[in-house]
């Protein structure tokens, strides 16, 4: 077992396991995510993907083991953690705008609490308008910051979603399914968008997903759960033919295209394969 170098590492499990009941999520886990690295967590529903995001924001505690972020306790480390949880779009009656639903992240406590005249103009009201508008800048929600969130696209809303997981200035940014319920076109921009973050920022990103390819090409490493363990490393060695048709039990084909592209054909839906539970 190695020690992890916490100048370089952004999360760490160690021997890591979580039993939910008498039923075990996974265990054995040793795992490092190393810092301004973007990492999909992948695997089919019911192997742990959700309750491995959980340990990492504090909200699940491991049966045995260790995990730390940036070398704290994860509820030590929450401060300097971003989360966007997985969601469906917002209701088009929805009438907060995006650049408030974005100011939701970053004083969610204060928010709708009248300002006072003389603290409109205070330094601390400043700096936090500006941080505001340099994320909205950031993901490139500027132009509609001031319309409705009932009324943003899908890909705009999960943009100012993104904005709103961002205001705080995190290390790392943990993403619940982002892509879901998105089109083609949205889900390549804001995997660019969340690549963009990572690569520019040296921001960590954990997103889960259960369609790999939108994000593939962006990818510095894989976790893939499975039977109870996982299997992480960078894509071209995890996601292979043979690991995939034996995650899944059925044959999955993993594709190489002519610019050295990866693509996983075959693989079954989410709600497939042999594994059962809600804890996915």
């Amino acid at each position: 077992m190695t020690t992890p170098d916490h100048h370089r590492t952004a999360i760490s499990w160690r021997n890591a396991a979580v039993t939910i009941g008498d039923r075990r999520i996974f265990s054995n886990v040793d795992l490092d995510v190393p810092i301004g690295a973007f990492v999909a967590v992948l695997g089919p529903n019911g192997v742990g993907k959700s309750t491995l995001v959980n340990t990492i924001l504090g909200l699940r505690d491991l049966a045995h083991g260790t995990i730390t972020v940036f070398g704290e306790r994860p509820d030590v480390a929450r401060p300097m953690v971003g989360f966007l949880p997985q969601r469906h779009h917002f209701d088009a009656s929805a009438r907060i705008s995006g650049r408030d639903l974005v100011r939701l992240g970053l004083d969610g406590d204060r928010f709708g609490m009248p300002v006072p005249f003389a603290a409109k103009f205070s330094s601390r009201e400043r700096a936090a308008r500006a941080q505001v508008e340099a994320v909205l800048e950031q993901v490139g929600a500027t132009a509609y910051a001031d319309r409705a969130i009932g009324a943003c696209s899908g890909g705009e809303q999960q943009r100012l979603l993104i904005a709103q997981a961002l205001v705080r200035r995190p290390r790392l940014l943990v993403l619940d399914e982002p892509l879901d319920s998105l089109d083609l076109p949205n889900q390549a921009a804001v995997a660019e968008l969340i690549a963009n973050i990572s690569r520019d920022h040296g921001v960590a990103v954990v997103l889960v997903a259960h369609d790999v390819n939108p994000i593939l090409a962006h990818l510095s490493q894989v976790i893939y759960l499975a039977h109870g363990g996982a299997l992480a490393g960078p894509p071209a060695d995890v996601i292979t033919s043979e690991n995939l048709s034996a995650l899944y039990d059925t044959p999955v084909d993993v594709l190489t295209t002519s610019t050295g592209r990866l693509v996983v054909v075959g693989q079954p839906d989410a709600h497939g394969g042999h594994h059962h539970g809600g804890h996915g």
